[in-house]
C-alpha cells in the first residue's frame, strides 16, 4: 500500500470501511479521516474507528487477519491528556504482539488539531472566511509550540466558528505542508515517507 506525505498531488479516493484495511491503515475517528485524506493522495482505503478503545480493540484482529504481501499499516491517534511516549509505546507493543513489524505508529500531540495551529496560513486556505484577527491570535508566542497547546480543537472552534472536527480534517489535509511548526506533524510526514521508500526498495 503506497504511502506518502503532505503537499503532493491528489490521487485516488479512499474507503472509510470500519473493518477492512484494504491497502490501508488503522486510525481513530477524526485522526483517521485526516490520515485518510493525506495518505490517499498516494494510495487507498482507510479504516476509521469510533474512538481510542475501538481502535485498540481492532488493531490485533486486523493486523493478524490482513496478510496481503506488500501492505503496510499506519496507526495514528491523539495524545489527549496521556503521556505521549507511553501512548506510542503501548500501541507499538500492541502491533508487535501480532507478529508484525511493518506498522508505523504516530501520536498527534495533544490533538490532531494542534497540527492546524502549527500552520495558520493553511487554516486560512481551508477556511477563507477566517478573520485576520484569528490569524494574528495564532501567531502569538503561546502558540509557537502547537504540540503543547491544551485543547487546540476548542481554540480553533472559538476562532473559526464554522470549523467542525470531521469536515475540518478533510479540508485541512489539502493545505498542510512541511512549513508546519508541529513536531508531531513533521514526525508523521517523515514516517510515512520512510514507509513509502521502504516499500519501493523492498526493505
Amino acid at each position: 500500500m503506497p504511502y506518502g506525505s503532505r503537499g503532493f498531488s491528489r490521487a485516488s479516493g479512499y474507503n472509510e470501511s470500519p473493518c477492512v484495511p484494504a491497502r490501508g491503515r488503522l486510525n481513530e475517528d477524526t485522526a483517521g479521516r485526516f490520515a485518510a485524506e493525506i495518505i490517499s493522495r498516494i494510495v487507498i482505503p482507510v479504516c476509521a474507528h469510533e474512538g481510542k478503545q475501538d481502535l485498540e480493540k481492532s488493531i490485533p484482529r486486523k493486523l493478524k487477519a490482513w496478510r496481503e504481501p506488500g501492505v503496510r499499516f499506519v496507526v495514528i491517534r491523539d495524545q489527549d491528556s496521556a503521556d505521549c511516549h507511553q501512548v506510542k509505546t503501548n500501541l507499538v507493543q500492541l502491533c508487535q504482539s501480532t507478529g508484525r513489524r511493518d506498522v508505523l505508529v504516530r501520536v498527534a500531540c495533544r490533538e490532531l488539531e494542534a497540527w492546524y495551529i502549527g500552520e495558520p496560513q493553511a487554516l486560512k486556505q481551508a477556511f477563507p472566511k477566517t478573520r485576520p484577527s484569528a490569524l494574528r491570535e495564532l501567531g502569538k508566542s503561546r502558540y509557537q509550540n502547537p504540540d503543547i497547546v491544551v485543547r487546540p480543537s476548542d481554540i480553533i472552534a472559538t476562532l473559526i466558528p464554522e470549523f467542525q472536527k470531521r469536515s475540518g480534517a478533510r479540508r485541512m489535509a489539502a493545505f498542510l505542508s512541511r512549513e508546519n511548526t508541529s513536531n508531531s506533524f513533521r514526525g508523521f510526514v517523515e514516517g510515512v515517507e520512510r514507509l513509502w521508500t521502504s516499500m519501493q526498495t523492498g526493505t
